[in-house]
């Protein structure tokens, strides 16, 4: 049995939202976001777990030396992209090893069936990395998965990069991924921040694990909404809404 942790990503700030707390730390039925991801990881048996915190830091430490359980977190202190987060826990990778999820804390619906059974498609299938992702109506604005003929992963096209049949796809990139570890420690230092943002984006370790002749999957979560976040006031009121329709 693979020993497991997770990296959930806390850092935004979340401009739009018009609060003055960190992003995942808004609150979805009296809950943060960000304490749904950790239930959800803690319920699917993972309870090595980082939080990589950014705006606000205090807030969020605050929060996390209160739980009645152990989380460990380091601070990214200047955000530049996902995969830059991802380096900042470097040494909790390093020391846990095994298998990672690599989580966003502010996708509050990212369940603990969702997660176990990614693990278990992604140990089954002895992948390097397996990518969550979801079946959206309409995918517009987030990043379409594309498959090999064999159901493997052969790219995520951004939105904005995508051509007409790209486009057309309705499986999208949930944001989150589970990682062979050692696999992930590999590429994590050979992303670059060769794009229009100057940041560190963590699908480029995908490329890269590709690039290497390393087999990439896709799972399906059964929800598409695992891949809902909010950006502002009017999205979180709808994740609220949701929340209280499903009975959570």
């Amino acid at each position: 049995m693979n020993n497991k942790c997770a990296v959930i990503l806390a850092g935004g700030e979340g401009k739009r939202m018009k609060s003055d707390i960190p992003k995942p730390m808004n609150e979805v039925l009296g809950k943060p976001m960000l304490r749904w991801v950790i239930d959800s990881v803690k319920a699917a048996g993972i309870d090595d777990i980082c939080v990589v915190t950014g705006y606000k830091t205090e807030i969020t430490e605050a929060y996390l030396e209160a739980l009645p359980f152990e989380v460990s977190h380091v601070l990214q202190s200047e955000r530049l992209g996902t995969g830059h987060a991802v380096m900042m826990a470097k040494d909790f990778l390093k020391k846990n090893g095994g298998d990672v999820v690599i989580l966003c804390g502010d996708a509050p619906f990212m369940d603990t069936q969702t997660i176990a059974d990614a693990y278990n498609s992604h140990d089954d299938g002895s992948y390097s990395a397996t990518v969550i992702s979801a079946m959206l109506d309409d995918p517009t604005g987030y990043g379409r998965i594309v498959r090999n003929s064999d159901g493997t992963l052969n790219n995520i096209v951004e939105q904005k990069d995508a051509d007409e049949a790209t486009l057309a796809i309705k499986e999208v990139n949930s944001g989150g991924y589970w990682f062979d570890t050692e696999d992930l420690l590999s590429v994590l230092d050979d992303i670059k921040a060769n794009n229009s943002a100057k940041e560190y984006y963590l699908p480029d370790a995908l490329y890269l694990l590709l690039q290497n002749g390393k087999k990439i999957g896709a799972f399906t979560a059964k929800s598409p909404d695992t891949v809902l976040g909010a950006n502002d006031p009017a999205q979180l009121a709808e994740l609220n809404e949701i929340a209280r329709k499903k009975g959570y």
